[in-house]
């Protein structure tokens, strides 16, 4: 039981850091000082992307055909 509300507060945790990261990037829009145009921020953007997909798609094609998915 202790372990599930650990999970549970990990989880809701880290949902906090995301909408307080989310409103930090807001005011800083509003001030006219976005990080939207950083390239290194773009960079890490379209790498977190790729990196998404392309474990989702893994996992969709282990599930359909099995550990040998190659």
């Amino acid at each position: 039981m202790r372990t599930d509300a650990i999970i549970l507060g990990t989880a809701f945790g880290y949902l906090a850091l995301l909408f307080v990261v989310a409103a930090w990037g807001d005011r800083r829009a509003e001030q006219g000082r976005s990080l939207i145009g950083s390239p290194t921020v773009y960079a890490l953007s379209i790498a977190v992307y790729c990196t998404a997909w392309t474990f989702y798609g893994s996992v969709g094609r282990a599930a359909e055909y099995g550990p040998s998915f190659c």
